[in-house]
């Protein structure tokens, strides 16, 4: 029997409320993907061109920030759901560097977003067809912007 498994990259909390309660509708394991150094509210200031987020957005295809290693055992996932918040309409270069420390071949990632601007994740899912496996399947998902109920987070989740 397969499992599902919601892997998240968070770092002002909006995405981690998202995916903390999509894991919940769906009875699914959790996963975060954490910074070696954590973002601040300063870092986050995505319009000011000294913020880290306003360069980490200018040098994605380039960089990558560091993560915490942490161990992720794929075994038995199936589907993995992939949360993140929108930057730059893109995902944040730590999912890539994330995306490209593990194997997810053979795998369904279906993506997930949250974003105060868009609603688009083709830049998301172009950016991070470049960090998987040819034989990774990369879904589009949505963003889940707003209040969602478990029921719907659930019919969400099933049409994937």
């Amino acid at each position: 029997m397969s499992k599902n498994l919601v892997i998240y990259f968070s770092a002002g909390g909006h995405t981690k409320l998202k995916a903390l309660q999509l894991a919940d509708a769906i009875g699914a394991d959790l996963f975060e993907i954490e910074p070696v150094k954590k973002y601040t509210k300063a870092d986050l200031l995505w319009m000011n061109p000294l913020s880290r987020s306003f360069r980490e957005v200018a040098t994605r295809k380039s960089k990558r920030p560091e993560i915490v290693d942490k161990n992720l055992d794929l075994t038995g996932y199936d589907k993995i759901f992939l949360g993140f918040p929108i930057w730059g309409w893109a995902a944040p270069s730590i999912v890539n560097a994330f995306l490209e420390k593990h194997d997810f071949s053979g795998k369904t990632i279906v993506v997930f977003a949250t974003s105060g601007g868009t609603t688009n994740l083709d830049g998301s899912l172009k950016s991070l067809k470049q960090s998987v496996s040819e034989t990774t399947v990369l879904q589009e998902g949505r963003v889940l912007n707003g209040e969602w109920t478990k029921e719907e987070l659930a019919d969400w989740a099933k049409g994937r």
